[in-house]
């Protein structure tokens, strides 16, 4: 039986890790953790959330016209557990319109308000520095590398429409 790599091995000789599988998670969990702090402290203020910025960001993509409640949820970066609650406190600030088509009742076309197009004006440069913030430490071949192999990772867990979708400019 081979030693485990060094990585793997702490002053006691007992393994950090399970595997590189769970190193590499536990980094990436961690690392997520800390970004993530940066977002709150941005949207937090604003009253969103990372997904209702999300949200309005897809439907801003779209603008004038509307998604079907269902094709945002396929679309979010991070999968929304309760998609109807969402838009309900987007809606009540007036950050969008839910409407149903009477062709097909139960389809729930929503689109970004006036409302909603201000905030993400407002929050355009808040977001970018708050990116720099997060990664802008990396350098370009570096990011680029980083986006890559993240990419590759979730590949196999991810529908096929869905795999490029935040490796749009």
């Amino acid at each position: 039986m081979s030693a485990a790599p060094a990585a793997f091995r702490s002053t006691n000789s007992k393994p950090k890790f399970d595997s590189p599988q769970q190193e590499a998670f536990l980094n990436l969990w961690r690392t997520y953790d800390r970004l993530k702090v940066l977002e709150d402290e941005l949207f937090g203020p604003v009253g969103i959330s990372a997904q209702q910025y999300n949200t309005l960001r897809l439907l801003q993509s779209v603008y004038p016209e509307s998604l079907p409640t269902l094709a945002i949820g396929a679309r979010l970066i991070s999968r929304a557990p309760d998609m109807t609650r969402l838009l309900d406190k987007l809606e009540q600030r007036g950050l969008l319109q839910r409407e149903r088509r009477p062709e097909n009742r139960r389809v729930v076309e929503v689109t970004i308000s006036p409302a909603g197009l201000d905030l993400l004006k407002e929050l355009d440069k808040p977001v970018l520095e708050c990116h720099r913030k997060q990664l802008g430490h990396l350098d370009a071949k570096s990011l680029k590398e980083l986006a890559r192999l993240l990419q590759a990772a979730r590949a196999p867990h991810e529908d096929a429409e869905n795999l490029s979708l935040v490796d749009a400019p």
